[in-house]
């Protein structure tokens, strides 16, 4: 490669010829050496360009450009972290542990969809790391942002500019590659870097890190981009947004033209024929677990076809048409010394084994949940066994088994309690459920992990309230339902045992800045069985405010994509107890004003009150294009059959869904009469 020197520069549109060269080599190279680990260029010959590059920045700051490689390493520490709402959710997955979860997986595709037709598949190594998606614009990196709660996420740009892995110009573009790009993948630190790390940590007196995925977390979320650059991080990519934005119509093919444009792909994806190839993949994938350099907890399973995963839609919280199949979790031997039988919020007994404190998979483990009576029948557990005990996914610890063989004959049955330990009311099982339950709404237990849930993260997130506080709240006679909450003065939490005038005063602040919650928010704090954030913020948007939500019937909730007759039941009961009723009657009075949701800025547009659905591929524009112009005029879309979709947009190659659409009698539109629709 021929060397020139800055001397034989002149003029600053030869500066800017040579930084347009050197930008170009400097990022080839790179993807060579991250991404392709097939570098041609020695290190002394790179570090000589990058000095070159960074000199003549230095010289000529006025054309620094976003992309050059020198703004990998820089930008100012940030005060805080923006939050960046995802245009379509980062949804989780569900979790399969054994081949036959994922049979039965297939098992409900099939039926979903009404046929047997062969599915393909793809499989990729899921890795323990950090989610997190990457937005471009005119192929350029402009935006990155953490999973979040796959709504809504942290901003992160300039901390994942520091990753060499990250493209910051998209490589071999070309007229259909979209305006704007929206990549997902998992940013995680290899093993052996992270025992580097860990090392260097520990020389400098600092903490360590608890394990690869906390390191990468606790290094993304620096509010010094500087420090993030000195961390080992590295990424592969899974996924777009809206595939439809692609010239792809299956996940395999996404995945190589992401790395046709720059994207590091993890090597070990696999294209599977049937479900059974998929678990014959997984037990491969899990022989060569230990062999890797980057620690995986499982191997995600996708339907390959874009068409089918589009059919197959998504639940509140997850994907239908993907899977986690986890890998059997960290385990160990300890001794089951009790059995606790504790009651949450909505009335389940969880029995809750007390252990002899045992390190499992780094933490350690003194508690460990039995799930329910049946559960704890089927493993046939005994008070004095020695338990197989593991984290289930990793996360929440478990007992497996018990290891008869090491039974002593001392042991003692465990007895599950009739009556509630809490309020002693006989406990309940209906119908089918495997939870018992404690029918009385006014047990203590019961109100006190309400009162709980209510003020904590997931609920109003009142600050000062937490559950040790709530708890003595309640002992001590100051609050026993939600309405008591806002009639805490400040001078009775004072006088109570570790307050003061100052964490009293900032807890009444606290409370006073939460009387006017968002829809979504107030819903997910009052704890109704079966309704989580997702569902909340589902129902805030459809119903808008709480007046309206409180007239609808089960029949209208279950208009609403992502509700179930289960969730809908739930709610009717709920909202038609007397007690619920008197409850937010006192809330009213007290001033606590639910915020109506607001609309978007289109909805009184010409589509509004409009649902569309898709079927084939349209000529003129693409997918997402069409999506987008619908959402300006104030219109929806549908991701499946339902008789609330007012027009069925037909493309090139329908699929099944013309056929239910005119058996209930749908309007069909042309893609022609819909681009007129929309003012193409």
């Amino acid at each position: 490669m021929a060397q020139r020197s800055l001397l034989n520069i002149s003029g600053k549109n030869d500066v800017r010829q040579r930084l347009q060269v050197l930008r170009q080599e400097i990022n080839l190279h790179a993807h060579r050496y991250y991404v392709l680990d097939d570098p041609i260029l020695a290190d002394a010959e790179y570090d000589r360009l990058f000095q070159e590059l960074v000199a003549l920045e230095q010289q000529h700051p006025e054309l620094i450009t976003p992309d050059s490689p020198s703004q990998r390493v820089g930008g100012a520490v940030l005060a805080q972290f923006a939050t960046v709402p995802h245009t379509v959710p980062m949804l989780s997955l569900e979790n399969a542990f054994a081949a036959e979860e994922l049979v039965d997986f297939e098992e409900r595709l099939f039926r979903f969809l009404q046929n047997r037709a062969p599915i393909a598949y793809v499989t990729e190594p899921k890795l323990d790391g950090l989610a997190v998606e990457l937005v471009y614009e005119n192929g350029l990196f402009t935006l990155g942002s953490t999973r979040g709660d796959g709504l809504v996420g942290e901003e992160i740009t300039q901390n994942l500019k520091t990753i060499p892995a990250i493209p910051l110009r998209l490589l071999n573009q070309d007229r259909e590659t979209p305006k704007r790009l929206e990549v997902r993948g998992e940013v995680f630190i290899g093993l052996a870097e992270f025992r580097i790390l860990n090392e260097e940590r520990g020389k400098a007196g600092e903490p360590l890190f608890a394990n690869p995925r906390n390191a990468a977390a606790g290094s993304l979320r620096q509010l010094d981009p500087k420090i993030t650059a000195t961390r080992p991080l590295d990424l592969y990519v899974y996924g777009v947004s809206d595939p439809t934005a692609l010239p792809c119509t299956t996940q395999h093919e996404l995945l190589k033209h992401l790395g046709s444009l720059g994207f590091k792909v993890n090597p070990l994806v696999h294209l599977c024929r049937s479900i059974a190839e998929a678990i014959k993949q997984f037990a491969l994938l899990q022989s060569q677990r230990s062999a890797l350099a980057y620690d995986i907890d499982g191997m995600v399973v996708k339907v390959n076809d874009f068409a089918l995963q589009e059919r197959l839609g998504a639940k509140a919280r997850s994907p239908r048409w993907a899977i986690a199949a986890k890998f059997p979790a960290s385990q160990a031997t300890t001794r089951l010394v009790a059995v606790e039988f504790g009651v949450g919020r909505t009335g389940a007994i969880t029995p809750v084994a007390i252990l002899e404190p045992v390190q499992v998979g780094g933490v350690t483990v003194h508690r460990a949940t039995l799930h329910n009576e049946d559960e704890l029948r089927r493993k046939g557990l005994m008070l004095g066994d020695t338990v197989l005990v593991q984290r289930a996914g990793d996360v929440i610890p478990e007992v497996v088994k018990p290891v008869i063989e090491n039974r002593t004959g001392q042991e003692q049955p465990i007895i599950m309690p009739t009556t509630c330990p809490e309020c002693s009311q006989p406990l309940v099982r209906a119908g089918q459920e495997a939870i018992t339950r404690c029918p009385n709404p006014d047990c203590p237990a019961q109100r006190v992990r309400g009162l709980i849930h209510f003020t904590g993260k997931s609920g109003m997130d009142i600050e000062g309230l937490g559950k040790k506080a709530v708890e003595q709240l309640v002992t001590q006679g100051l609050i026993q339902d939600i309405p008591d909450i806002y009639q805490l003065k400040v001078e009775s939490l004072a006088a109570l045992d570790g307050w003061g005038d100052k964490s009293a005063e900032n807890a009444v602040r606290a409370i006073e800045a939460s009387r006017t919650p968002t829809l979504a928010k107030f819903l997910a704090a009052l704890g109704i069985r079966h309704v989580g954030e997702v569902t909340a913020q589902l129902l805030a948007r459809h119903f808008s405010s709480l007046a309206r939500l409180l007239l609808a019937g089960e029949a209208d909730f279950l208009q609403i994509e992502g509700i179930g007759e289960q969730v809908a039941t739930s709610l009717v009961d709920y909202f038609q107890d007397p007690a619920v009723q008197e409850m937010l009657a006192r809330l009213e009075v007290l001033g606590i004003r639910v915020q109506e949701e607001k609309p978007d800025a289109n909805a009184q547009g010409g589509l509004a009150g409009s649902v569309f659905l898709f079927t084939g591929s349209l000529a003129r524009l693409s997918r997402h294009e069409a999506k987008s112009r619908i959402k300006e005029l104030g219109g929806q879309v549908a991701s499946g059959i339902s008789r609330k979709v007012t027009h069925v947009v037909l493309g090139d190659s329908p699929g099944s869904k013309l056929t239910k659409a005119l058996e209930l009698g749908l309007a069909v539109i042309s893609e022609d009469e819909f681009l007129r629709l929309i003012g193409r």
